[in-house]
């Protein structure tokens, strides 16, 4: 008769293998709420669209009291929408570290039972490994029990081998699970972080539109001249900054820059486009007072107020400051520049909201902050400047460097004039 411990590893080898954690209906269930929040997330979008369009009509007009107050009230609809986009995110990223969650659980359970059949049937292997084939033709009672015995022999064999495989091909699965778990909760972090500075933004929104209604007391007049103050203030800090950059003199070694066209650089938000170019452009033509027809230092890309601006290489954070501080200094308003190994460092200016500080370590494509219309604007938007950073140097003003100044005690990044480069050489 057929040896009983062969039936009893036979049955356990092929229950080992029938035998998957009940998992699916919850997956199932998790994977249409995470389809839900996407589709909630692309309904939103849609709508985003929608004001971003109304905002660029609103910025192809000529300005007014009347057109300022109805793009803050759009970019707060705006802005309310991305907060809803993110809070979807992060509801999802929730759902998606409980689906892993229940995955690594179920296959950490997986291996367990894995190990212990694997164990079970090496130790039955073991014992029935001790009885020779005579032994085994003398304790059956016939020679078709012998090779029947025999066959279940290789069939377990075989269960055993192709149970090993599946325990490793589960190991590695875990190992992705897992991965995907700890950048899944990466992400969460980030998200929390993103929508607390995205509701920042919209507190300084809605104070911008109450002070703004306070200095003009609803008068369009009124309005004007606050404008018209603005800018002759924007265009003697102009005079002054380029007088002081033209003395600098700073040592620049060329050799150390990357080689243009080498796309070194990340743009620095997504979707870019460009409203204004580097050197001479029409509008800096056109408005020799304040560029002293030196043209743009930089280029501007169109961003309304709270887009995310990304550091477009890694590097390290050597400024960050805030010339609208100062009462009339009407400069970069909110800014931060980013030193780069290669040479080379970015200014990010005009923003509402700062991410970093002084010191920090950056990575290539992180948020660092949100775009505005702080400085001296005639609109929301990214101005994004390259330097040589031989060439750069961050002064506080002084009231001896600039004794009409009304940036006294602003900190600015100052450049000698060769440091300016054209960012779309690198990008």
């Amino acid at each position: 008769m057929t040896h009983p411990r062969f039936y009893k590893v036979v049955l356990i080898s092929f229950i080992s293998l029938l035998f998957i954690p009940g998992s699916y209906a919850q997956t199932t269930n998790l994977q249409s709420k995470i389809d839900q929040r996407t589709a909630d997330i692309q309904a939103l979008q849609k709508e985003i669209q929608g004001y971003q369009k109304q905002l660029d009509t609103i910025g192809s007009q000529a300005s007014s009291l009347a057109s300022t107050i109805k793009s803050l009230d759009l970019t707060q609809k705006k802005l309310a929408a991305d907060i809803k986009i993110t809070e979807n995110k992060i509801a999802s990223k929730n759902l998606e570290i409980q689906e892993l969650t229940g995955q690594i659980s179920n296959k950490e359970s997986t291996i367990t039972d894995d190990q212990r059949i694997i164990s079970y049937t090496f130790s039955t292997l073991d014992q029935l490994g001790s009885q020779s084939i005579p032994e085994l033709i003398l304790s059956s009672q016939s020679l078709g029990d012998t090779w029947n015995s025999l066959d279940h022999l290789e069939s377990i064999q075989k269960n055993l081998f192709d149970k090993i495989d599946s325990l490793r091909a589960t190991k590695t699965k875990l190992e992705t699970n897992r991965a995907a778990s700890q950048k899944a909760k990466d992400d969460l972090v980030k998200l929390n972080n993103q929508i607390k500075d995205q509701r920042s933004v919209v507190l300084s929104t809605t104070a911008e539109k109450n002070a703004l209604l306070a200095q003009t007391k609803q008068s369009e007049s009124q309005y004007k001249k606050i404008v018209a103050d603005r800018q002759a203030q924007a265009d003697a800090i102009q005079r002054e900054i380029d007088s002081y950059e033209s003395q600098l003199h700073l040592k620049i070694n060329t050799s150390n820059l990357p080689h243009t066209g080498s796309g070194v650089l990340s743009w620095p938000l997504d979707n870019p486009i460009v409203t204004q170019y580097f050197g001479n452009t029409d509008f800096s033509a056109k408005n020799p007072q304040i560029y002293s027809g030196k043209g743009h230092n930089g280029v501007d890309f169109r961003a309304s107020i709270g887009t995310p601006i990304k550091s477009a290489l890694s590097g390290t954070v050597i400024g960050v400051s805030n010339t609208s501080a100062i009462p009339g200094c009407y400069s970069y308003g909110k800014w931060i520049m980013v030193k780069h190994s290669n040479g080379l460092s970015t200014l990010y200016a005009h923003l509402s909201l700062q991410s970093v500080r002084t010191g920090e370590s950056v990575s290539t494509g992180e948020i660092i902050g949100y775009s505005g219309n702080t400085g001296n604007v005639t609109g929301p938007h990214l101005h994004f400047g390259v330097y040589a950073s031989d060439g750069i140097r961050i002064t506080s003003i002084t009231r001896s460097a600039f004794p009409a100044s009304h940036c006294i005690g602003a900190v600015i990044p100052f450049a000698d004039y060769n440091a300016y480069l054209n960012p779309l050489s690198y990008l």
